[in-house]
């Protein structure tokens, strides 16, 4: 049996490697980067991994919750209860319960009456397809009123999706509130959210090291310029202008990037492909002396200020882990040709840190004792309204070669779990069509 080539080594792609490996398939990883793990690739902070960008899991991520079962590392999964709340003109106000939402002051007591009903509705509803060919904004002033949708929603989907966020489809929302209702369970307790000790990079290094046991190879920072077709048949992948020759290829990447590496796709898929949208991701990770608040995730609905998140991760995993120091993430969704997307680390520092007063008024600059600066173009794709009907196939027009990417985990939000299951539900594809 040939080997499957496998183009880029998120979560995703060890996944469908590692469920390839397991049942006997011979499998090559390639990845562009010199370290694993994509979107949850880590560094070194304070002598410990930690994630380029903020990650944690639900109580119902059943398939990567699975998967590190099924890897041995259980006893590393480690479920805590940290704090979130909103930000809104200038106050920190909590945002974890229904019983939170009734007490927003922000809203009138019936407008918080009406928001914590939709939030209920929406956490025990269960058929998005009704709800994609509306937009979010249209559904929330219609059912929740528009003082919600300006106080809350409309400021946080203008944060993420920028100029789109009128054009977002209510599906989209649906999943996030729908997702974190039913992580609570009937019960409605607080949320518990799931972190690895030593980082999400252990079960990067497990997956890698089953693949590598099994006879697959892991290569890094090997960037894969082209898929090379033979009408409509995959016949390899071109790096450093070399062929090397492959029946089946599956690849993990965005659809910007696939586009680029097979420019003679059948039109009806390449359109499907192009017509979907990207927020590039920024995320500007901190190395302080002191806490900026008692909250683990602070949604800012505050567009004043000039970002849409702020995590402080060592409100979530003791901070002894990174030798005492304190880690904030502060995070934002641009459009890859925003201005602020192309700044150095050192200007938006400039930029970001003045506006920290804000949230903890005896902020001060001195704090930081370090600052790394991360980005990714295909941070968040953008679910417009019936985004189901330009959600690509698994399987490619070119026999042998396959597509899974964050397009396809809709209508979910992106998320590890989801990334997990696009690697097994590709594999299962690979294996089934040559039985």
């Amino acid at each position: 049996m040939k080997p499957v080539a496998i183009i880029g080594g998120g979560i995703a792609g060890l996944t469908a490697a590692y469920e390839l490996s397991k049942n006997g398939w011979p499998v090559e990883v390639f990845e562009k980067n010199q370290e694993l793990g994509g979107q949850a690739g880590t560094f070194v902070l304070g002598g410990a991994r930690l994630e380029r960008f903020y990650h944690h899991i639900f109580t119902n991520d059943r398939h990567i919750i699975a998967l590190i079962e099924e890897l041995g590392l259980s006893s590393l999964l480690q479920w805590r209860e940290p704090a979130t709340a909103m930000f809104w003109q200038g106050k920190t106000f909590p945002f974890a319960s229904p019983l939170d939402l009734l007490r927003f002051e922000p809203l009138g007591f019936l407008q918080r009456i009406r928001l914590g009903i939709v939030a209920l509705f929406l956490m025990r509803y269960n058929n998005w397809r009704r709800l994609e060919s509306v937009t979010a904004e249209q559904w929330v002033r219609r059912w929740a009123g528009s003082a919600v949708y300006e106080t809350i929603w409309g400021p946080l989907l203008r944060g993420k999706f920028g100029s789109s966020a009128g054009q977002v489809s209510m599906t989209w929302l649906w999943g996030k509130i729908h997702l974190r209702g039913s992580s609570r369970g009937k019960s409605m307790q607080r949320e518990r959210l799931g972190y690895l000790d030593g980082s999400f990079q252990v079960l990067v290094d497990e997956l890698r090291a089953r693949i590598e046991q099994s006879g697959g190879a892991v290569r890094t920072g090997v960037p894969v310029e082209r898929l090379v077709t033979d009408g409509d048949q995959i016949i390899g992948v071109q790096i450093a202008g070399q062929v090397e020759p492959f029946e089946r290829v599956v690849a993990t990447v965005p659809s910007f990037a696939f586009l680029r590496m097979v420019p003679n796709l059948d039109d009806a898929y390449a359109a499907r492909l192009r017509n979907v949208n990207y927020q590039a991701a920024v995320c500007l990770v901190l190395e302080m002396d002191h806490s900026l608040s008692p909250i683990y995730w602070l949604n800012i609905a505050d567009r004043r200020l000039p970002f849409v998140g702020v995590i402080e991760h060592t409100n979530f995993i003791p901070m002894d882990i990174y030798h005492g120091s304190r880690v904030l993430y502060i995070t934002n969704y641009l459009s890859a040709s925003d201005s602020f997307y192309s700044m150095s680390k050192e200007e938006l520092i400039q930029h970001y840190l003045p506006y920290l007063h804000h949230i903890n008024p005896a902020f001060n600059p001195g704090w930081v004792r370090q600052a790394w600066l991360f980005r990714d173009d295909a941070g968040q794709p953008i679910f417009t309204t019936n985004f189901s009907q330009q959600v690509p196939d698994y399987r490619t027009p070119i026999k042998g070669l396959y597509l899974a990417n964050t397009t396809q985990i809709y209508p979910e939000d992106r998320g590890m779990n989801y990334s997990v299951r696009l690697g097994e539900k590709v594999s299962r594809i690979v294996m089934a069509d040559v039985q």
